[in-house]
Order: C-alpha cells, then sequence, then structure tokens
C-alpha cells in the first residue's frame, strides 16, 4: 500500500526557530565570555538602526496544562512575584553595565509561563525598571500572553499605559472533553470577555493560539473551536501542531495516553479543515502555523518581505540584538546564542553573585549563518535563493538532490540558484528546511529530540 505524504514525511524534526537548533549548539567551546564579545559587537552595529528585543520569561503557573512544553513553575504561592521581577531587572542591568550607551528598546514580548500570574503593580515595576536605563523606539512592538481564566481588565489597561498594543491569548480548543484531557478548563465566554476588553481598550492585534492534534480531538472540535473564534474576530491565530514531546522532564505530557492523541492523516485532517475555515474567514496563511487578517501587522510584513522568526516565534519586524531575561530565556545576537539556566534556585544565586545566569550558547561559523539565513528564507517566505555568491556553501548540491523527491511529490520546485516551496509544501516546509540542516545530517540524534513534523 502507498504512503500518504502524512505518513513518508511524519517524522521527528526541528521547529527551526533557531538555526543551528538548540541539540546542535557547540557548548563545548562556548564561553560567556565569546557571548558578551558578540552581544557588543551586535549592539554596535544596530541599537542606531533599528534597536533591540527583549524576551522576557515569567515562570509561574497556578496550574498544570498536560500540553505544555514551557519552562514553568507551578504555584499559587503569588509572594514569588516581587523576588522575581527584582532578579529580572537586576539581569537588565547587569547587561547595561555591558553597553557602550543606552539601549533603545524596539520589541517587548512577556512569555511563560503565565505572564498574567503577577499582579499589575508588579508588571509596572518590571517595565517602568527596564526603562530607567533604555530609550523606547518610536514604533516600538510589545505584546504578552495573557492566560483568559486570569487576565483582568486591569491588566489589560495597566500594559496598555506602559506601551503594549499586542496580546495573544491561549485558546488551544473549546472542547470540555478536550480541555478536561489537557487540564485546561477554559469556557469560551471567558476568551470572549477579555477579547472585547482589550478591543474595547485599544490593542491594535488581538491574537489566539488554536492547536490541532490534541488529546480526543475531532474535526467537529476543531469546527467549532473556529467557528467560535470567528465571532470574536482576532487580528491574527496561531493554529500550531501539538508538539508531543513526554520526554522532556517535567513537561506534564503523560496526562493521557498517546492512543488519545489524533495520527497522521487523522491529524492532518485536523489541520487541512482548520485552513479551509479560516480561509473563508478572512484569514491568510502567513509562514508555518499562522494566520492574519490583511490589515494586520504579520500579514503586511509576510507581503513585504519583513517578516522574521527567532526564539520568541514570528515578529512583523526584525531586530538584529535579542536579549532574553529571565530563567531558561534564549538570547541570540545574530552571531551567537545564550541559554539562561533553566531553574529558578540557579537563577537566583547567580544574579546574587553579579553573573549573567547563562550555562549555555553556541557562537555561529560563517557555514551557520549561511544555512541560517537560508532556513529563515524557507520558514518565512517559502523560497530561498543562492543566486549571490555570499548565499552559496559546498552543499548546495547534495541539498538540491535531497530534494528532488520532494519536488516529484509537488513539494517545491528547484530552480538551478532557487529553491520555491508550492502551496502543497507548506506543510512541509520543515522537512525541506532539513534538508538544509547541515549539523543534523551531520550527527543523526541518538534518541528522539524533537516532535514529529505534521
Amino acid at each position: 500500500m502507498t504512503k500518504s505524504l502524512v505518513q513518508k514525511y511524519n517524522v521527528p524534526g526541528p521547529r527551526y526557530t533557531s538555526y543551528p537548533t538548540v541539540p546542535y549548539w557547540d557548548e563545548i567551546h562556548f564561553t560567556k565570555n565569546d557571548w558578551i564579545a558578540s552581544l557588543q559587537k551586535s549592539f554596535i552595529e544596530s541599537n542606531d538602526s533599528e534597536g533591540i528585543s527583549l524576551y522576557i520569561h515569567l515562570p509561574f503557573c497556578e496550574s498544570l496544562c498536560t500540553f505544555c512544553g514551557c519552562n514553568k513553575r507551578i504555584t499559587k504561592n503569588h509572594e514569588l512575584e516581587s523576588p522575581y521581577i527584582q532578579a529580572l531587572l537586576k539581569e537588565w542591568n547587569l547587561y547595561c553595565d555591558l553597553l557602550p550607551e543606552k539601549p533603545t528598546i524596539k520589541e517587548i514580548h512577556l512569555g511563560g509561563g503565565t505572564p498574567t500570574f503577577f499582579a499589575t503593580t508588579q508588571l509596572q515595576i518590571l517595565i517602568e525598571g527596564l526603562f530607567q536605563r533604555a530609550i523606547k523606539a518610536p514604533q516600538h512592538e510589545f505584546s504578552f500572553e495573557g492566560h483568559p481564566n486570569n487576565t483582568t481588565r486591569q491588566h489589560l489597561q495597566t500594559l496598555f499605559d506602559l506601551g503594549f498594543r499586542r496580546v495573544s491569548f491561549g485558546v488551544q480548543d473549546y472542547s470540555e472533553k478536550v480541555q478536561q484531557a489537557i487540564n485546561r478548563n477554559q469556557p469560551f465566554h471567558n476568551v470572549a470577555k477579555v477579547t472585547l476588553w482589550a478591543r474595547e481598550i485599544g490593542y491594535t492585534s488581538i491574537g489566539h493560539d488554536i492547536i490541532f492534534g490534541l488529546p480526543f480531538q475531532t474535526i467537529e472540535n476543531v469546527v467549532d473551536t473556529i467557528e467560535k473564534t470567528k465571532s470574536l474576530q482576532p487580528d491574527r491565530l496561531a493554529f500550531y501542531s501539538y508538539a508531543h514531546v513526554p520526554w522532556i522532564k517535567g513537561n506534564g505530557q503523560r496526562g493521557f495516553k498517546d492512543d488519545d492523541l489524533p495520527q497522521d492523516d487523522e491529524k492532518r485532517k485536523l489541520y487541512e479543515i482548520g485552513k479551509i475555515l479560516l480561509t473563508k474567514n478572512g484569514y491568510n496563511e502567513i509562514g508555518m502555523d499562522h494566520f492574519a487578517l490583511p490589515d494586520d501587522s504579520l500579514h503586511q510584513s509576510f507581503q513585504t518581505g519583513r517578516l522574521h522568526r527567532n526564539f520568541m516565534g514570528y515578529s512583523s519586524s526584525k531586530t538584529q540584538l535579542m536579549i532574553g531575561l529571565g530563567v531558561s530565556s534564549i538570547s541570540d545576537s545574530w552571531y551567537s546564542f545564550a541559554q539562561n539556566v533553566k531553574t529558578i534556585e540557579d537563577y537566583y544565586q547567580l544574579i546574587a553573585r553579579n553573573e549573567l545566569p547563562i550555562y549555555r550558547g553556541h557562537v555561529l561559523t560563517n557555514e551557520d549563518l549561511i544555512v541560517r539565513k537560508h532556513i529563515l528564507n524557507l520558514m518565512c517566505q517559502f523560497q530561498t535563493s543562492w543566486v549571490n555568491h555570499e548565499d552559496y556553501f559546498s552543499e548546495i548540491p547534495q541539498i538540491t538532490a535531497q530534494l528532488n523527491e520532494m519536488e516529484k511529490d509537488g513539494l517545491l520546485k528547484l530552480y538551478p540558484t532557487q529553491i520555491v516551496v508550492t502551496e502543497k509544501g507548506k506543510p512541509y516546509v520543515r522537512n525541506i528546511c532539513m534538508a538544509f540542516d547541515v549539523r543534523l545530517k551531520l550527527k543523526s540524534p541518538q534518541h528522539q529530540l524533537f516532535s514529529l513534523t505534521i
């Protein structure tokens, strides 16, 4: 029996929020001094022209969602808020001490965990504390992730007053059975309430995150979720494939059996039905897993070729330097990556010693930089080219030979100096990027590192 395309290409693979991917970082030869040197170089090159980005990880959650693979600490103890905020500001000051002038902050993203676990007073202390040593870019883009069950109108108003104009709410699925399986009991009226509040207050980009492939999820569930979503008209949507990675310590993905998950073609149907409905409702597909209305900045940046992708996901604009603050956060200077320690205890200990809380990283080689550019082009524009000499590297002939099979399957078009992903091939863009992943091909993982690509 002939395999379907989903069965053929549904293999473990990276999501390519970076290249090289984290498991292939050269940690042995990395030092904090390497990171500091690349940080300073990137800052000098880019601060005046485009500013910098900050990703701030706020790890606390009051309950464990069993679909989540993020770094988090489950607690109902809100006395933990203030010490963590003060540690973040101290880390920021350590960075500012290394920079030759005041940074201009273009982007801030508050992720988690649950950013809205924190009281508005603590979030205000955080944001105002950042700008004691920084300048707010005129065209700044500040965003945060809100949990519909605990985001208050005061959260939305306070962050709006501090310059935030984009918020994303985690919806996942509206089916009670699915919500029970993933421990995310969240009625529609909670999502409707926070969405309408955000719109009334003046947020210009409201996003909803929906996941397909969750336990017990059916086509009817996806249709119902998207119909309810249509009634609220968020400006953009992330329509993610559920990443089942139960081998990652502490992520909680043992709340259901593997047999409870939609598999292969069954799972892909959930996406195809969802995509058809979203397209009918006026949303355009942007990059991988994302949809936006025509007037949203994400769609406009895709149309103009300015769409960017980093550890925060897709962004409507690029900054060369992104500093990650908080436990487990990853920073990117373009020339180097650095990740913070993963436990709050280790984080506090290093901050108390006035040390950057970095425990691993990677300095990109010249080939890494070229490969990274091609993978970014594919993830953001569904095409890439090596017509310019500086974009060519020695493995290109082997890569194009490997992609011949995908061309036969109708997933892409191969030209002498260019690759263009077809409409049929968009769901398989991770697989296409894997052909460029020189480090992955040099050393196949001995055990499963990545979620399935489809």
